[in-house]
């Protein structure tokens, strides 16, 4: 019986013999792996640190990508550019088994692929989204295998003071400029927004026709005008259609985000341009002013322009009526300048109103007292014409006697 036994002992002993044979023989092939300087290798990230991530290889040690390796673009941490579980494919920078150091280069991958992608992207014309890793001075830096530099002015549509909130956000962006022997990316967000927005003006503007009500929000505001979002694309409001009355500037009159209502009074596919007038929105000013004024009621105003036939009053905004020449002043005037000045407010009766003829015929001097005339000097009365003249003829009798001495011998002769 103990023969027996120990032949089974024996037996059940020699397969797990084998067993642990083919482990270790396994362990020694693993370990057996060679590596050299400037192989690439494939592992997993195990753990970062603020500095390096840690990649486990399947070798007897990990390997370490330093913060400088793991981007072509500056990083604060090394979790901005890898996370643990994440594979990545790097570059052996260096091996040292006798210290168990193996650094490792993941931007060194990264950068030779990323210029061919990025070749053929600016090819293509085509966008893809970025993460902005840095806000520097003149623009935005992403990470695209190497360091693309999204310029200030290639950011927005619009104009940005402060790229701050950016560091972070993804963009969609364009090639816009590349340069591969000196190591240049230049990138647009700006061509992809401008592209998206030209493509839902032309679908909108298809819908648009003159005569149109619409409520937008100022946009932006510029010497010659506003322009107006009208759900998604923007219309001109040009500076004469901003209200009824003169505008020097946009900004005396509107806000950048005001809401305003807006008529649409032209569209151009073509151009792709949208005319837009806040003023036609509104009711004209001849409207509001009809049955406000009568005749001969007295009214403040300010003088807008001075023409040598008299002066142009406004008594309400948009509403400006004549004051003639004549109707200045009680006395004599030569031109309206001696007497009065653009921006004088001034006082004056109405002489006729006629709101539907956009006409108002206004006196400035018909609200002045008139002045008193001076008396004349006192002279002595004339005497009659009849004795003034009958003092003026010489006698009678030399009368006679003058004819006949002057006349006589020409008289005779008809006789």
């Amino acid at each position: 019986m103990s023969e027996e036994i120990n032949v089974q002992e024996t037996a059940a002993v020699e397969p797990v013999t084998e067993t642990v044979t083919e482990t270790v023989s396994q362990d020694a092939l693993e370990n057996l792996v060679t590596l050299k300087k400037g192989d690439t290798v494939k592992g997993t990230v195990v753990k970062i640190e603020d500095n390096q991530a840690y990649v486990s290889l399947g070798y007897k040690y990990d390997g370490v990508i330093p913060l400088r390796e793991l981007s072509s673009v500056n990083l604060d941490n090394a979790g901005d550019a890898v996370k643990i579980g994440q594979e990545v494919e790097a570059k052996i920078v260096s091996i040292n088994d006798a210290k168990e150091s193996l650094v490792l280069s993941k931007r060194q991958i990264d950068s030779p692929r990323a210029w061919d992608e990025l070749q053929a992207k600016f090819d293509a014309g085509e966008a893809f989204e970025v993460t902005i890793t840095d806000v520097v001075k003149g623009g935005l830096v992403a990470d695209v295998g190497v360091r693309g530099f999204i310029p200030a002015s290639m950011v927005e549509r619009h104009f940005v003071e402060d790229f701050a909130g950016y560091k972070g956000r993804s963009l969609k962006v364009k090639v816009k400029e590349i340069d591969r022997e000196n190591n240049k990316v230049i990138l647009s967000a700006k061509d992809v927004l401008d592209a998206e927005y030209e493509a839902q003006k032309q679908q909108i503007m298809g819908t648009l026709q003159p005569g149109q009500v619409l409520e937008g929000k100022v946009q932006r505001l510029t010497p010659f005008g506003a322009f107006v979002d009208i759900g998604g694309i923007d219309g001109l409001v040009h500076v004469s259609e901003i209200a009824w009355s003169h505008v020097a500037h946009p900004a005396d009159v509107v806000t950048e985000g005001q809401a305003v209502k807006v008529k649409v009074l032209k569209v151009d596919p073509s151009l792709g341009k949208i005319s837009l007038s806040i003023k036609a929105a509104q009711p004209g000013p001849w409207e509001s002013a009809s049955g406000k004024f009568n005749i001969g009621d007295i009214v403040t105003g300010v003088v807008k322009r001075l023409v040598s036939f008299g002066a142009f009053v406004e008594i309400a905004p948009g509403v400006e009526g004549l004051v003639h020449i004549s109707q200045i002043a009680h006395r004599h005037v030569a031109t309206p300048f001696e007497v009065l000045k653009e921006g004088q407010e001034v006082q004056a009766k109405v002489l006729d109103f006629n709101p539907a003829e956009k006409r108002v015929s206004l006196s400035i001097k018909e609200t002045e007292e008139a002045p008193a005339r001076p008396e004349r000097e006192h002279r002595e009365p004339r005497a009659p014409r009849e004795r003034r003249e009958e003092s003026n003829l010489p006698p009678v009798e030399n009368m006679s006697f003058n004819l006949g001495e002057r006349f006589g011998d020409k008289l005779s002769k008809f006789k």
